[in-house]
């Protein structure tokens, strides 16, 4: 394979120069000849990158990708933020409409990530509406925006910052060794794509970043993640397949996605299905996995106005520490909304945009020191959680902890519960061989409960 060393295109090596149109010039010459482009040992900065088709995409030892952090150089791309089609600023390293990628090495790519986190914080804290040249154009772009739901990222002011690795209608793409840091935004994000494989990848975000995901699994399908190390400000690996009726439309699910062997720390969740669920999400094992100091172990969240179904998903031999709850099912979802009747504890009208939860394996997973409590199962009235069966798992709560059991998962308009066990309101299920310690009562139930319990054990 023929090699094209960015050097050769006039790319110079720090601060101040751009590297952004000589790794144009190698990238088009790699895909013309199936070749590969190196970005050498050495610290360079550029704008945002599109990859092409057909190549490989090198990072040495020692070598720094830095994106430069200035909004006007991602000029406007069409992709998905948030769950929704819109227009929103061009992500930092970008594979789009492409097949046979790789991305590889063990070099550093870097989003320059501070200055968009603390525009990000002052935007949420001021309540702010498009207020940039940038947003003003991503605002004309998207007529009815104020509308569109979002997780609470900057909808509302259409601070759409960039994604730091989307890979975007294309299949067979690896990533693989390399480290992401420093994310504007979602850190990598595959949306409409398949035949992915992402091998011991390295994910770094501060813990305090804000919307910083770590893997972002986004209506894809046959994805597969092993051994990677994720620790960033959001949740860890997530599955999502858009929001409501926008993703209705796109009516593209997530579907057979195998997560093993990966570590995740910092994070919100660990393995976290949603609250993005509109055209359902199937066929996931997450197995061998280490989620350590994350606030959720498992976390399944939705809510009324999300749509989709979430169904066949299989968690096994998970280890969970130090977590705030380690299972959460949560379809009170409360980020991006407070409409009072999305939160209703009364049954209501089901039609598209209603989810549902079902069919869901926990065994042989084991939890210890967890904070709120040892889990957080709630479901719908009008849609309850059904098949559940949690196996073969014990999961530990801190008996001196001073956390609110409020803080298991981020719901609205349900009532406090004091107990630290498992709460359980509208689910059907089993549990089977699960063992609590550290507090009593071990489940904390509510109503619309139809569970069985064998050979369950306290100490």
């Amino acid at each position: 394979m023929k090699i094209f060393d960015i050097r050769e295109f006039g790319a110079v090596e720090g601060a101040g120069h751009d590297a952004g149109s000589a790794i144009a010039a190698a990238v088009a010459e790699a895909s013309r000849h199936g070749g590969e482009v190196l970005i050498p040992s050495g610290t360079w900065h550029t704008g945002p990158v599109t990859l092409a088709s057909g190549i490989t995409f090198r990072l040495a030892e020692g070598s720094r990708l830095v994106f430069i952090p200035d909004e006007d150089l991602y000029v406007p791309v069409y992709s998905r933020w948030e769950g929704v089609s819109c227009w929103c600023m061009h992500p930092c390293l970008f594979i789009s409409e492409s097949h046979d990628v790789t991305v590889t090495g063990t070099g550093v790519i870097d989003g320059s990530g501070k200055s968009w986190w603390e525009s990000a914080r002052r935007k949420r804290a001021l309540h702010m509406k498009p207020e940039t040249p940038m947003e003003k154009k991503l605002a004309a772009l998207n007529p009815g925006y104020a509308d569109q739901p979002g997780g609470g990222g900057g909808r509302q002011c259409q601070f759409l910052r960039p994604p730091l690795l989307q890979i975007l209608d294309s299949t067979r793409v690896t990533v693989e060794g390399v480290t992401l840091t420093g994310s504007p935004f979602w850190t990598l994000h595959p949306v409409f794509s398949s035949g992915l494989t992402f091998r011991d990848v390295k994910i770094i975000n501060p813990a305090d970043a804000p919307n910083t995901d770590g893997i972002d699994i986004d209506s894809c399908q046959d994805v597969m993640v092993t051994g990677c190390l994720v620790d960033v400000g959001d949740d860890g690996i997530a599955l999502k397949s858009g929001s409501g009726p926008d993703g209705i439309a796109a009516g593209r699910p997530t579907r057979n996605v195998r997560v093993s062997g990966c570590t995740v720390r910092s994070a919100h969740g660990g393995i976290v299905i949603g609250s993005e669920t509109a055209a359902g999400i199937s066929g996931l094992v997450a197995e061998d996995c280490l989620f350590d100091g994350t606030d959720r172990g498992i976390r399944i969240k939705t809510r009324r106005g999300r749509g989709g179904a979430i169904s066949d998903l299989r968690f096994e031999r998970l280890t969970m520490r130090n977590n705030l709850c380690p299972l959460a099912i949560n379809m009170y979802y409360r980020c991006g909304t407070t409409e009072g009747s999305l939160f209703s504890l009364s049954p209501e009208p089901i039609d598209d945009t209603t989810p549902s939860i079902g069919n869901i394996l926990v065994r042989d997973c084991v939890a210890t020191g967890s904070q709120a409590s040892a889990g957080f199962i709630v479901g719908l009235p009008e849609r309850p959680i059904t098949e559940l069966v949690v196996e073969d798992s014990s999961f530990g709560v801190m008996p001196e902890s001073n956390v609110s059991t409020d803080e298991s998962d981020m719901f609205l308009g349900l009532p406090h519960v004091d107990g630290r066990g498992i709460r359980l309101r509208n689910v059907q299920g089993d549990f089977r061989s699960v063992k609590v310690e550290g507090t009593v009562p071990i489940f904390v139930r509510e109503e619309g409960i139809d569970v069985r319990f064998w050979n369950r054990k306290k100490t």
